[in-house]
Protein backbone atom coordinates (compact mmCIF):
# COMPACT_ATOMS: atom_id res chain seq x y z
CA UNK A 1 0.00 0.00 0.00
CA UNK A 2 1.88 3.16 -1.30
CA UNK A 3 1.25 6.26 1.03
CA UNK A 4 2.68 9.85 1.36
CA UNK A 5 4.02 12.21 -0.38
CA UNK A 6 7.59 12.84 -1.58
CA UNK A 7 9.76 15.96 -3.18
CA UNK A 8 11.84 14.38 -6.03
CA UNK A 9 14.19 16.27 -8.54
CA UNK A 10 14.29 14.36 -11.61
CA UNK A 11 17.71 13.85 -13.44
CA UNK A 12 19.09 15.08 -16.46
CA UNK A 13 18.27 11.55 -18.30
CA UNK A 14 14.68 11.73 -17.14
CA UNK A 15 15.45 9.61 -14.22
CA UNK A 16 13.29 9.74 -11.29
CA UNK A 17 15.32 8.09 -7.57
CA UNK A 18 12.39 5.82 -6.10
CA UNK A 19 12.42 6.69 -2.16
CA UNK A 20 13.21 3.62 -0.17
CA UNK A 21 10.15 3.37 1.75
CA UNK A 22 8.40 2.58 -1.99
CA UNK A 23 11.05 -0.04 -3.47
CA UNK A 24 10.20 -2.83 -1.72
CA UNK A 25 6.82 -2.25 -2.91
CA UNK A 26 7.52 -1.36 -6.37
CA UNK A 27 9.10 -4.81 -6.57
CA UNK A 28 13.04 -4.12 -5.68
CA UNK A 29 13.09 -8.33 -6.39
CA UNK A 30 12.35 -7.89 -9.78
CA UNK A 31 12.53 -4.34 -10.22
CA UNK A 32 9.63 -4.22 -12.82
CA UNK A 33 7.01 -1.34 -13.34
CA UNK A 34 4.98 -0.01 -15.65
CA UNK A 35 4.40 3.75 -15.71
CA UNK A 36 1.13 4.84 -18.17
CA UNK A 37 -0.76 8.33 -18.45
CA UNK A 38 -3.33 9.53 -15.80
CA UNK A 39 -6.71 11.74 -16.91
CA UNK A 40 -5.93 14.09 -14.65
CA UNK A 41 -2.59 15.30 -16.09
CA UNK A 42 -0.01 13.13 -13.99
CA UNK A 43 1.53 9.77 -14.47
CA UNK A 44 0.62 6.31 -12.88
CA UNK A 45 3.80 3.61 -11.89
CA UNK A 46 2.69 0.69 -11.16
CA UNK A 47 4.20 -2.89 -9.75
CA UNK A 48 3.71 -5.13 -12.55
CA UNK A 49 1.78 -7.08 -10.85
CA UNK A 50 -0.91 -4.52 -9.98
CA UNK A 51 -0.59 -3.22 -12.85
CA UNK A 52 -1.36 -6.54 -14.88
CA UNK A 53 -4.57 -6.40 -12.62
CA UNK A 54 -5.20 -2.45 -13.81
CA UNK A 55 -4.74 -3.71 -17.49
CA UNK A 56 -7.16 -6.39 -17.31
CA UNK A 57 -9.73 -4.02 -16.33
CA UNK A 58 -9.31 -1.52 -19.05
CA UNK A 59 -9.19 -3.84 -21.48
CA UNK A 60 -12.32 -5.16 -20.62
CA UNK A 61 -14.19 -2.03 -20.92
CA UNK A 62 -16.93 -1.36 -23.99
CA UNK A 63 -16.22 -0.17 -26.95
CA UNK A 64 -17.36 3.05 -26.03
CA UNK A 65 -13.99 3.55 -23.92
CA UNK A 66 -11.93 2.54 -26.47
CA UNK A 67 -10.26 5.97 -26.28
CA UNK A 68 -9.51 5.94 -22.61
CA UNK A 69 -7.88 2.05 -23.40
CA UNK A 70 -5.82 4.26 -25.79
CA UNK A 71 -4.39 6.32 -23.55
CA UNK A 72 -4.05 4.14 -20.69
CA UNK A 73 -2.58 0.74 -22.59
CA UNK A 74 -1.74 2.99 -25.26
CA UNK A 75 0.72 4.73 -23.28
CA UNK A 76 2.24 2.64 -21.29
CA UNK A 77 5.70 1.59 -20.48
CA UNK A 78 7.25 -1.25 -18.84
CA UNK A 79 10.49 -0.24 -17.07
CA UNK A 80 13.15 -1.69 -14.80
CA UNK A 81 14.51 -0.06 -11.60
CA UNK A 82 17.74 -0.47 -11.61
CA UNK A 83 20.45 -1.15 -8.77
CA UNK A 84 20.21 2.66 -7.44
CA UNK A 85 16.30 2.98 -7.42
CA UNK A 86 16.26 4.65 -10.23
CA UNK A 87 13.40 4.64 -13.39
CA UNK A 88 13.65 6.10 -16.25
CA UNK A 89 10.70 8.25 -17.71
CA UNK A 90 10.28 8.20 -21.09
CA UNK A 91 10.43 11.74 -23.00
CA UNK A 92 6.80 10.97 -24.15
CA UNK A 93 5.39 10.57 -20.79
CA UNK A 94 7.25 13.63 -19.36
CA UNK A 95 6.48 15.68 -21.47
CA UNK A 96 2.60 14.56 -21.65
CA UNK A 97 2.55 15.13 -17.80
CA UNK A 98 4.54 18.34 -18.27
CA UNK A 99 7.42 17.21 -15.69
CA UNK A 100 10.62 18.58 -16.28
CA UNK A 101 12.64 18.29 -13.10
CA UNK A 102 10.66 19.23 -9.83
CA UNK A 103 8.04 16.48 -9.47
CA UNK A 104 6.19 15.16 -6.87
CA UNK A 105 5.40 11.46 -5.87
CA UNK A 106 2.29 9.94 -4.13
CA UNK A 107 1.31 7.09 -2.81
CA UNK A 108 -2.28 5.96 -3.92
CA UNK A 109 -2.88 2.60 -2.24
CA UNK A 110 -2.04 0.17 -4.87
CA UNK A 111 0.02 2.73 -7.79
CA UNK A 112 2.03 5.94 -7.12
CA UNK A 113 1.12 9.17 -9.04
CA UNK A 114 4.05 11.40 -10.45
CA UNK A 115 3.20 14.90 -11.18
CA UNK A 116 4.77 18.29 -12.11
CA UNK A 117 5.65 20.03 -8.98
CA UNK A 118 4.01 23.04 -9.86
CA UNK A 119 1.01 21.48 -11.63
CA UNK A 120 0.36 19.43 -8.88
CA UNK A 121 0.47 22.75 -6.55
CA UNK A 122 -1.78 24.48 -8.35
CA UNK A 123 -4.68 21.66 -9.05
CA UNK A 124 -4.06 20.98 -5.15
CA UNK A 125 -5.18 24.44 -4.17
CA UNK A 126 -8.13 24.16 -6.99
CA UNK A 127 -9.15 21.56 -5.23
CA UNK A 128 -9.38 22.77 -1.77
CA UNK A 129 -10.56 26.16 -2.77
CA UNK A 130 -13.91 24.05 -4.26
CA UNK A 131 -16.91 22.48 -2.67
CA UNK A 132 -16.16 19.40 -1.17
CA UNK A 133 -17.85 16.23 -3.51
CA UNK A 134 -21.26 15.25 -2.16
CA UNK A 135 -19.16 11.85 -1.32
CA UNK A 136 -17.00 13.04 1.30
CA UNK A 137 -19.87 15.80 2.61
CA UNK A 138 -20.73 12.97 5.24
CA UNK A 139 -17.63 11.43 5.59
CA UNK A 140 -15.84 11.96 9.35
CA UNK A 141 -12.41 13.68 9.72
Amino acid sequence: MFQGASSLSLDAKGRLSVPTRHRDALGADTGQLTITKHPHGCLMIFPRPEWERFRERIAALPMQAQWWRRIFLGNAMDVEMDGSGRVLVSPELRADAGITRESILLGMGSYLELWDAETYAVKEAEAKQAEMPDVLKDFSF
